[in-house]
This record gives C-alpha cells, sequence and structure tokens, in this order.
C-alpha cells in the first residue's frame, strides 16, 4: 500500500482543481486575455502542483522511507536515495 492511499480521495479532489486551474488558462490564451492576467493564473497553478507535491512527499517520506527504515539494510538505502532524489527535482522545478 503506497503512503498516499489513506488520503487518495483528497489527492484526487486536488488533482481535479489543478486540472480545472490548466483548463482555465487554457481558457484565457484562447479568449487572449491579458498576459499578467496569465501568468498570475501560471503561477497559482505552480503554486498548487507544488503544494501537492509536497504533501505526497511526505507521506512517502512518512509511511514508505520511515516502514524500510525500521527493516534497515539495503531496503532503506534505496527510500532514502530515492526520496532524496525526488526532493532534488523538486528543488529544481
Amino acid at each position: 500500500m503506497h503512503g498516499y492511499a489513506v488520503d487518495k480521495q483528497d489527492h484526487l479532489r486536488r488533482l481535479r482543481r489543478i486540472e480545472g486551474q490548466v483548463r482555465g488558462l487554457q481558457r484565457m490564451v484562447e479568449e487572449d486575455k491579458y498576459c499578467i492576467d496569465v501568468l498570475t493564473q501560471v503561477s497559482a497553478a505552480t503554486s498548487a502542483l507544488r503544494s501537492f507535491a509536497l504533501s505526497l512527499l511526505q507521506q512517502h517520506l512518512a509511511h514508505c522511507v520511515a516502514e524500510a527504515a525500521t527493516k534497515g539494510s539495503a531496503e532503506a538505502d534505496a527510500k532514502v536515495k530515492e526520496a532524496t532524489d525526488a526532493i532534488a527535482r523538486l528543488v529544481r522545478s
């Protein structure tokens, strides 16, 4: 079971809202809205995705990495590296 499974429905709701924001961006471009207004909405959608990613990362650390740490050995090392790599990708984006 994945760490986010407990909150799966909440995550899906958040993703649907983000999807709606992106569709709104498409409409804004189709309707030739002012550039700054579009950029403001891009910022909001980016922030929503970042917030979702951080929530998912927290759950991964609390569930998957913590569980592997209790088992120890190579699995724990692999989960820590996997989480570290994910954090690095988030920081770069």
